[in-house]
């Protein structure tokens, strides 16, 4: 099972974790960020983490899963495989390394390259406003979903 991790507030995330939830099929589970434990991280083959770049940094809810979930895991999920989604407003880097940083500690092996998807919203009304996932973006969720669904079906990953 491959388990979709996401946290939105203006539905730019969202939007891209059910687009890569769509890619994998039965073999994926979406799961808000919130709302994940550690078990949930065990049972799953790969993970893809979902969310949007906030001031620089991984979002508080994402964040807080990680907090949440780090210790329980530690020693427990070494080699399993991982991917990035990251909804942005200019570059999505900082969340990005961040998030490379806090699995390193698992000892995640991404298998993917990071996707980050640039919404351009630069004002605080275009930040605050309900985003949809322009086609390129969708396209590019999509195909990673399925190839991350294949590689846990095969057992590649």
């Amino acid at each position: 099972m491959l388990a979709i991790i996401w946290h939105s507030r203006t539905g730019a995330s969202e939007a891209m974790a059910q687009a890569i939830a769509a890619g994998a099929g039965d073999a994926g589970r979406l799961i808000p960020a919130g709302e994940v434990t550690a078990q949930d991280l065990l049972s799953a083959s790969g993970y893809v983490f979902v969310c949007p770049e906030n001031l620089g940094a991984l979002s508080g809810a994402m964040k807080e899963m990680f907090d949440r979930c780090y210790y329980p895991l530690l020693g427990q999920v070494e080699g399993r495989a991982y991917a990035s989604a990251i909804a942005a407003g200019s570059d999505g880097q900082g969340a990005q390394s961040q998030l490379d940083r806090i699995v390193t500690g698992w000892r995640l092996r991404r298998v993917a390259e990071p996707l980050i998807v640039n919404f351009a919203a630069q004002t605080p009304e275009a930040i605050a406003a309900r985003k949809m996932l322009p086609g390129e973006g969708r396209r590019a969720c999509l195909e990673m979903g399925e190839g991350m669904a294949e590689g846990v079906r095969l057992g590649i990953f």
